[in-house]
Parts: structure tokens; sequence; C-alpha cells
């Protein structure tokens, strides 16, 4: 939000655009909160292993592993320098991933300062490899597209594709959208929209306020008094 912001400086003051931006994605986010699904009771990181290893989420996974895999040794090479939609897309495939794993490892940490160890089992080293490896490769490309794009074209892009995506693994994993009726769902998918439409609106008017430079024509005034050899030619 504060990368975003500063695209909005135009000598000294903040933009009515960007307060609509605010308050949309504001709104939004307060919508989804307020419509979430109740998450489940986990008792042991072991439920959240067996979740995680459930055909559905595994399918997942392999299909975002084949996907980064794909952009990292094929794609990056060729296009990473001209097309920001490579960077930002191995930063949200393997941030929805990163997701999942630090809730597992959050639930885990939870439950060891309740009494309940849970680092005696091999699946919570498991999440926390997971959470280490795809976050140092997040850190990598994001920073290559940091470096490569404008962080204000980024910032945007990057938030609504790793919102969406890690929507979409917690749905998977977790499936706590198996409880909301039709009407919470659709208000979800409201506020989601309205994050999309406010984000949309801050990238569009990204360069809102600066007027490009126009260079004045130069006029010559015509020579009323020719000189004797321009005369003669």
């Amino acid at each position: 939000m504060r990368c975003s912001a500063s695209t909005f400086y135009s000598g000294g003051e903040i933009t009515h655009l960007w307060c609509a931006w605010l308050c949309s994605v504001r709104v939004g986010s307060t919508t989804i909160v307020l419509h979430a699904p109740q998450e489940r009771n986990i008792e042991s990181v072991k439920e959240v292993w067996q979740l995680a290893t459930e055909p559905g989420f595994l399918v997942y996974t392999c299909l975002i592993v084949i996907l980064v895999a794909v952009l990292i040794f094929r794609y990056v090479p060729r296009y990473g320098q001209a097309h920001m939609i490579v960077y930002v897309g191995i930063c949200s495939f393997m941030g929805s991933l990163t997701v999942m794993a630090v809730k597992a490892v959050g639930i885990g940490l939870k439950l060891s300062f309740e009494g309940k160890n849970q680092f005696k089992y091999c699946e919570t080293w498991v999440f926390t490899l997971v959470v280490t490896f795809c976050r140092l490769l997040q850190v990598n490309y994001l920073n290559k597209a940091l470096d490569t794009f404008n962080t204000a074209v980024i910032s945007p892009v990057y938030y609504v594709m790793f919102t969406t995506f890690t929507i979409i693994a917690s749905m998977i994993m977790f499936k706590e959208w198996d409880s909301k009726d039709a009407a919470d769902i659709a208000t979800e998918l409201c506020g989601f929209v309205t994050i999309l439409s406010g984000t949309f609106l801050i990238h569009k008017t990204k360069d809102l306020g600066k007027s490009p430079s126009v260079r004045s024509p130069v006029f010559t005034s015509p020579d009323l008094n020719p000189s004797p050899n321009s005369i003669s030619r």
C-alpha cells in the first residue's frame, strides 16, 4: 500500500483517486473478513498434514510446482526482462503454498505454547522447510521484479494474483467453504471484486498528475535585411 501510494504524490498532495482506492480496498477487505468461513478446530499438526496430503491439494501442489518450474527454466531466460507477469507469477504461485505452510507452522507453535509439543512430529519440520524454501524463492524473484519494473506496476498486480491463489489454495486444503451458504459466498466474491476494482483503479491512474513535457515550438522571424551575398545568389 505504501509503495502504491507513492505513485499518487504530486506536488506533495494525494489525489482523490488514491483515497477512493484506499476506501475500496478497505471495504472489500472488511467484507471478506466479516463473511469469512469459521476455521475448524485443529488439535494437531498431523491433522493439517492429512489435509495437505489429500488428493485435491496434492493435485493443486503438483500443478503449482510444474508451473513454477516451467516459468523459471523456460520463460525467465526468454521473457523475464520484458514481461513482469513471469516474475510476479512465480511469487504468487509459491506464495499460496507459503501461506498454507505458514498456517501449519503457526498452528504447531500455538499448540506447543499450550503444552502440546508439536515439534516432536516430523510433519512440523517438513512444513518449516517448505516455508523456508518457498519464502526464499519468493523474495528472490520479487527482488528481480522490483529491480526490473516499476514498483507502482508490480504492487497491484502482485497483490491481486497473490490474494487470488491464496484463497484458492485455502479453499482446496481446509475446505472451510463447505459450511457456507450461497449468500455468504456471493458476499465474499463481491468483496473480492471490490478489492480488484480498487487495485485496477490505482494501476490505471498511476501516472495521473504527471503532465508530459511538451516542448514549445520555436518560431524564427524572417530576415528583413538580407545580405548582398544572398541577393546575388
